[in-house]
């Protein structure tokens, strides 16, 4: 069993906060996170399969096609968005990094077993020092 791992990268805006809650309770817990007008965040994705090298090609998956589902169900919604609003994946969930982790990996994992491989991790970085990382259920 071998691992690989591609990055890519977006930028998206959101924001945490309960729509049942006054805006002073959506602060004490949110913090600057609840900002009325949104807030933004340069994310790094890493995304991990994990499978047996194909003798043919030396592959455990082609990278430009790990590179183009990545692209396809997940990059090109998210990336200059606001995940609260735009992001149909999201739509009635927290905008949290932990469940935009969890619905990344939800989103691509049966295309990565299409590909004869499994998804192993979603590692989500929304800042230098605050990531998430989610291996599945």
């Amino acid at each position: 069993m071998i691992y690989i791992t591609r990055r890519e990268r977006f930028s998206a805006a959101h924001k945490l906060y309960r729509e049942d809650w006054s805006q002073e309770q959506n602060e004490a817990v949110f913090g600057n996170c609840s900002n009325p007008n949104w807030h933004g965040h340069n994310y790094e994705l890493f995304v991990t399969v994990k499978g047996e090298v194909n003798p043919e090609t030396g592959f455990v998956i082609d990278l430009k096609k790990m590179k183009s589902i990545i692209l396809k169900y997940v990059i090109s919604k998210l990336d200059h968005k606001n995940v609260n609003l735009d992001v149909d994946f999201m739509k009635g969930k927290k905008a949290s990094t932990e469940v935009i982790a969890m619905e990344i990996f939800r989103v691509l994992k049966p295309y990565f077993d299409q590909e004869n491989v499994q998804l192993h991790v979603v590692k989500l970085y929304e800042t230098e020092n605050n990531f998430v990382e989610y291996f599945g259920e």
